[in-house]
């Protein structure tokens, strides 16, 4: 009888992997996982040092959020949003806009971080054509950018590796490198500009790459000056991952457009939420005849487990004061990644709130450099996912300072043992 490896070689496709190195490997199938603790099919014990990707704030398995999916479970799993409503949409929806930014106003659920930008950009496009200025069509991005892998996420993109195959597919985008590109693209085009999308404080797939203080307020300023939107993409920096529920609130920037997923859910289901100012709102509000309809939506949006995981999670910040008891945590991630600087591979280290970030290098991408750390970590019992030859340190909110300790000190052997 074939084992779960020999099918998981045989019928998967796993996502931004190398499928022959994968088949020629041995892969490690979780089965299990508490807190920040996962357990393989073997009954080998890992830390999740990046809360699997990312996603993840209270830990697995956490006994409030299971028992709040379990509860919706006994009524109804997924009934359709179009023409429809649910319960714990509507009561997240009025969660998210109490702890958001001041001014927005209205929750679009969708399902993922990509889908959450794509519904912004849509938004946008057609915000910009009821209120007679079509000739706002250009979008700006930043350098570096990622925003995800659907089409036009992927337009939004900046980094060659993950977005230049495809290009064909994809709308024209102007990319600047910074606030001072951003000015001088506004000053000549800034009439014909729907709006500019940026990571707020931090890149993430461009390897934790963090922005100079200011540059969001910076940011919401030009486009205030030349009348476009902004687009704040926090699928990775939402849900107290920079030290605030979101990064905006650390340059008290209110964006037209707030993209949210992984950690909203408290990484348990697939749910997104783009939310929007009433101003954008009301450009969609007119008779049937009109259609200015949002003509958009998605089969699972505001699909109740996942909006229940999400109640819940928000009610588990207050209740354990999350992000209170994150801020020691974030004292300790910078005392352990000042000892990563002693080790001759690394070259560089980065912090913004509780994300800790390990350069190593130079090496060449086909080195597999960070992959070999990675791999080496695991054996420790220690699991990330590098970019590239970037570290990422990532656990869920959850982690206590012993389990942080642990898993730098983990990954400080490992890059010593890869890499010497």
């Amino acid at each position: 009888m074939d084992s779960l490896a020999d099918k998981d070689h045989r019928y998967l496709w796993h996502p931004f992997t190398q499928m022959q190195d994968w088949m020629a490997e041995k892969p490690v199938i979780i089965e299990k996982g508490h807190g920040v603790r996962l357990w393989d099919t073997e009954g080998r014990e890992y830390l999740d040092a990046n809360a699997s990707i990312w996603t993840n704030i209270h830990g697995h398995n956490h006994p409030q959020i299971n028992a709040a999916i379990c509860a919706q479970l006994e009524k109804v799993a997924h009934t359709s949003f179009l023409g429809l409503s649910n319960v714990p949409a509507i009561e997240l929806a009025e969660k998210l806009v109490r702890i958001a930014p001041s001014g927005l106003s209205r929750v679009f659920y969708s399902d993922n971080g990509s889908t959450s930008l794509e519904v912004a950009l849509k938004m946008a496009l057609h915000y910009w054509i009821h209120r007679g200025q079509p000739q706002r069509r250009r979008f700006v991005a930043f350098a570096d950018a990622y925003h995800g892998d659907t089409v036009g996420a992927v337009s939004l993109g900046g980094i060659d590796l993950f977005h230049a195959t495809y290009r064909p597919l994809l709308f024209d985008v102007e990319h600047v490198a910074d606030a001072a590109g951003l000015k001088t693209l506004l000053e000549k085009h800034g009439s014909e500009v729907a709006a500019v999308a940026i990571e707020p404080l931090i890149q993430g797939a461009a390897g934790m790459k963090v922005w100079p203080r200011g540059l969001m307020a910076e940011t919401r300023r030009l486009c205030d000056e030349h009348g476009a939107l902004l687009i704040a993409d926090e699928v990775m920096t939402g849900f107290g991952r920079t030290g605030t529920m979101f990064a905006c609130e650390q340059e008290q920037v209110t964006p037209d457009f707030l993209c949210l997923a992984k950690g909203l859910s408290g990484g348990y289901l697939p749910l997104a939420a783009t939310l929007t100012t009433e101003r954008v709102f009301d450009a969609f509000l007119g008779d049937y005849a009109e259609r200015k309809t949002f003509f958009h939506g998605h089969s699972f949006t505001g699909n109740p487990l996942g909006c229940m995981a999400g109640l819940a999670s928000l009610e588990i910040f207050e209740q354990e004061r999350t992000l209170e008891k994150l801020q020691p945590k974030i004292a300790l991630l910078a005392a352990e990644l000042a000892k990563f600087q002693t080790l001759k591979p690394v070259v560089a280290t980065r912090q913004c709130g509780f994300i800790g970030a390990v350069e190593v290098g130079p090496y060449p991408w086909e080195a597999k450099a960070g992959i070999r750390v990675c791999q080496r970590a695991r054996e420790m019992g220690v699991l990330t996912r590098p970019v590239g030859n970037v570290i990422v340190i990532m656990p869920p909110l959850c982690v206590t300072e012993d389990e942080l300790r642990q898993i730098c000190e983990v990954l400080r052997r490992a890059i010593a043992a890869a890499l010497s």
